[in-house]
């Protein structure tokens, strides 16, 4: 007890420490004096804040080059919503940058003074967004995950969003009571005739917008690390042409379902449709390039919110 309130202390005097230098403008040594601590430990204590993510960035001055690229991605995929973020060459993250980007993008459809339905799909970039959203107030809105929360033991789901969204958001959740993938076509059916889910199903139809992550194949992807699939499996996925996968939902080059065992036994959402819903894509780097393009292509989403590398690729591609 002891050490873990010495702990929450140090935290206070970060987040103390991070105001005042981020928001009030204090130098290092007015914190320091302010505080009644040494110059050192007030340097300490602003990297900790950041460390720790006390402290989260946003740049509200648009960068043209970003601007340009999100225009040319925009006509030559026909997207609603385009952002594009700067890139940063000596980063191995898939997630920094557009995390923070997608949740600017969340708040905005969150601040509707309308009604809306927002689905959230899984994975690591959107949790990361999700993390980054500030407490907000939104009962009139409701809130649908489009896959199941259960992993393949039975545990729940770590990438599963909806737990960490509602969290923050207080709005009305409905998470998918289902795991991520059953055993059979006929084990969907049933369990997708049961009354909460046939809820699930159908606000995932009525959502005005949907985040959705963007999962690349292979041995090393979050579907094998995760344990969802076996390797065989997902080498008999790629060998078929599978390139990608949103939600489970597995597709090939061409931005189309496989018609495949996988498909078959995902008990996610369907993806809301693109005429009626901007359903946005949150991805970047090289290991996603063919996947992100895919589901650009086959209109499997109508938004993006990527890097500058990303961009490029795909506009070349």
């Amino acid at each position: 007890m002891a050490r873990r309130a010495e702990a929450n202390n140090r935290l206070d005097d970060a987040a103390r420490a991070g105001w005042l230098y981020y928001v009030a403008g204090r130098t290092q040594d007015e914190i320091a004096s302010a505080m009644g601590i040494s110059r050192q430990s007030a340097q300490r204590l602003v990297s900790l804040a950041v460390a720790e993510k006390l402290i989260k960035v946003r740049l509200d001055h648009p960068i043209a080059a970003c601007l340009e690229l999100a225009e040319r991605l925009k006509e030559k995929f026909d997207l609603r919503h385009v952002d594009v973020v700067p890139s940063d060459p000596a980063s191995t993250s898939t997630t920094v940058g557009i995390a923070e980007a997608g949740a600017v993008e969340i708040e905005r459809w969150l601040k509707s003074a309308d009604p809306i339905v927002l689905a959230v799909g899984t994975g690591r970039t959107l949790k990361a967004a999700i993390d980054q959203l500030p407490p907000m107030e939104c009962p009139l809105h409701r809130i649908v995950s489009l896959t199941g929360n259960i992993g393949p033991d039975g545990s729940a789901a770590y990438y599963n969003v909806i737990f960490s969204m509602a969290d923050a958001v207080k709005a009305r959740h409905f998470p998918m009571p289902l795991p991520v993938l059953v055993s059979s076509a006929a084990e969907r059916e049933l369990l997708h005739r049961q009354d909460l889910v046939q809820f699930a199903l159908q606000l995932g139809r009525e959502a005005n917008v949907a985040f959705v992550g963007i999962g690349e194949l292979g041995s090393d992807a979050p579907l094998c690390v995760d344990g969802f699939l076996a390797r065989e499996e997902m080498d008999r996925l790629t060998a078929t042409g599978a390139c990608g996968e949103i939600c489970g939902w597995m597709f090939d080059q061409d931005g189309q379902l496989l018609a495949d065992v996988i498909n078959d036994r995902v008990a996610s959402v369907p993806l809301p449709s693109r005429e009626t819903a901007t359903v946005v894509g949150l991805a970047k780097g090289r290991k996603k390039y063919t996947a992100i393009r895919a589901a650009l292509t086959g209109r499997m989403i109508n938004g993006i919110i990527t890097d500058e590398s990303t961009a490029e690729y795909l506009l070349g591609a």
